[in-house]
Parts: C-alpha cells; structure tokens; sequence
C-alpha cells in the first residue's frame, strides 16, 4: 500500500502512530482516508497536515493503544469508522488477548483500506441491518480437575452469516495459525487472507445475490443452490475435487461454489494490494514500473478495464515470479503458491470488471 509524508519529510506509514523523525503525532484521516502527521491545539484538535482538518483520536487510539484512526472534530462518534464495525472483541481480562486483538483490528484496517481505495460499499450493521460487522472470539476450553488439562468445549468457527464475520482469535497467533495451516494441509494461511476470504462472502450478498450478474457468476463458478454442508461433508470426507487444478485457484475453492468465490475474491485482493505496494516503492521489471491497479485516476471505461486486467495479470506474474525466487534465495516458502489457470483468469476478470463498473 502507499507511504506518506510527514511535514519534516520523513516516511510515514500505514502502521504508524508517530514519526520517528519529529515525534508529532500521526493518524489516518478516516474521511479523507490517507495518513497524516498532526499538530496539537490548545483545545487538544489534532490538526492535520494533510488538510488542515480538526481531528481527535478514536477512542480505541486514546484508551487501548489498539488504533491509529482519527474522527473528524465534528462527529458525534466516539470510534472511528473501522473500530465501528467490531461487534465483539476478546476478553481483554486475559493478558495476551489485548495483542491479539491489536493485530486483528490491524488486519481489517488493512482490508478496509483496499475496500475503500475500489469504491466498494462499507456500511456497518449499526447504520443498516445488512451491513457488515466483526466478531473476534476465542475457542471455549475447560479444565479437568483430576490432571489441570485444558480440553476446549466449544470451538469458535471463522467464517460470514448475514454480514458478520468471525474470525477465530488464535489465527492472529503465528504458531497456532502454522499448525493449523500443517493440519489442513495448506500452503498459504494468513491473518489478512482470512479477512479477504470472508469479505469475499460478504460482498456476494452485496454485489450478486439476486442481481443481473447471478447467472453469469454460475457459468463461471457454479451453482451455488447446491447444498453447502453436503459438498462441505464432501470435501472433508474424499478431499477436493480431481481436476481443481485446472478450474480453481485453491483446493479449497473446488469446494463450492461460493468458496470458489470467495478464494478468487481475495487473491484479487491480494493482486491489487501488492501491486499498489509494488508501484509505490517503484519497482520495474524488464525496464517497466509495476502498475499500481487502485489508482483513482484510472478511468471507468470498457477498452481500459480490459487494459488494466491484461497488465494487472502481466504485472503479477512478473511480481509472483520475482518474490517466489527471492524467498528461495532465503530458504523461505514461496511467498504465492499458486498458479493463475486459464479458468481462474476469467474468474478474475469477472471480479476485476465487477468493481469497476461503467
């Protein structure tokens, strides 16, 4: 994603809640969505460099040191506009939780930044019954008197309904999220991948369901009438289907058709926000910078979007092959494990002329 600039000159991050460099306080602008170094009034405003703006600091910034976001002066909020979306929050009464709960709310910002950068609708439950809303919850244990083991009663299970996404609080753990990723046998398994998932779910209710694109979505991934739980039950039971290497970009995605959905939705997601990354920090290959994808500048039109789509696939494969290589140079796993078949390029393309409407 883009850098910004404090008024000393320093780089500013995404992260950031001080620069480095001045020590003034920095914060991203949730209306004007960019970050910004501030000056401090004598009423307490945070003034922003950026636009001269009054701010003050969300309510999870001053209290919890768990946010970066500011609200405008003006606005009867307490909490910024990304903190508004989290319905439940972990038990902060056990002492890891508040970390854990940091990367968490990291992890949305992230997927709400990219949200926002392509125009796609974000609307909180609090504002409409069928907005979208987070819930970070913790697997129920107990302990068992005669030998003090913990046996978990009741397992917290990530995924969407009706616009809530929950996601299970130990895949913000980096070793529990690897074991989980060796138990299912997957090569690929992050914290912001989960959020991209499970917004890929929501925004099928948002942008398919019931809309002119439902039958286009089923020529491309499926009929999606077909029972859930037995294709889950399936899956589970006989693993993922023979040829999904040909027609998906995930074992995972062969399950049905909106997990097929889902997977390609967020390595869209992936592809647009790595190459803005990529673009930002001027990366060239064979003697051409990277396009960055979520440039607001790009125009709506039917000839550039199919333009952009070529590029974005060009440039990514270019990118893909450059990180895979320098993670081997580190004796690392391949930083994108996946190849782009023919099947799921359309699929993209779908995804890609979909957020860009005319």
């Amino acid at each position: 994603m883009k850098t910004y600039t404090c008024q000393c000159g320093n780089t500013l991050y995404f992260a950031n809640s001080l620069c480095l460099s001045c020590q003034r306080p920095v914060g991203f602008l949730s209306d004007a969505r960019v970050i910004s170094s501030c000056d401090v009034d004598a009423a307490g405003n945070w003034i922003a460099s950026h636009n001269g703006q009054a701010y003050r600091q969300c309510s999870n910034y001053v209290k919890q040191n768990i946010c970066n976001w500011l609200v405008p002066v003006e606005s009867e909020q307490k909490l910024c506009a990304s903190c508004q979306l989290t319905d439940t929050i972990p038990d902060l009464s056990k002492p890891d939780n508040r970390k854990l709960w940091f990367r968490m709310e990291q992890a949305k910002r992230h997927l709400l930044y990219t949200l926002y950068k392509l125009e796609l609708p974000v609307i909180g439950k609090r504002h409409n019954p069928r907005g979208l809303s987070f819930r970070f919850l913790e697997d129920e244990v107990a302990q068992a008197l005669y030998n003090r083991e913990l046996t978990v009663q009741n397992t917290v299970l990530t995924g969407h309904s009706n616009g809530v996404i929950t996601i299970n609080l130990k895949e913000a753990e980096e070793t529990k999220r690897l074991a989980m990723r060796e138990l299912m046998n997957e090569r690929y398994r992050t914290l912001i991948g989960h959020f991209r998932h499970e917004s890929g779910h929501y925004y099928w209710d948002v942008l398919i369901k019931n809309s002119s694109y439902i039958e286009p979505f089923r020529a491309l991934f499926g009929d999606e009438r077909q029972d859930y739980q037995q294709c889950l039950e399936t899956y589970y039971a006989n693993g993922p289907a023979a040829d999904w290497q040909q027609n998906c970009i995930s074992a995972y995605a062969s399950m049905h058709p909106w997990e097929d959905w889902a997977e390609t939705w967020a390595h869209y997601l992936h592809m647009v926000d790595t190459l803005e990354t990529a673009n930002e920090y001027e990366t060239s290959l064979e003697n051409r910078l990277l396009s960055n994808p979520l440039d607001p500048d790009h125009p709506h039109t039917a000839s550039y979007n199919e333009e952009s789509f070529g590029t974005l696939i060009d440039d990514w494969d270019k990118l893909t092959n450059l990180l895979n290589s320098l993670n081997s140079s580190m004796g690392l796993d391949d930083a994108y494990p996946f190849v782009i078949n023919p099947k799921t390029q359309e699929k993209l393309h779908f995804i890609h002329l979909l957020v860009r409407p005319l």
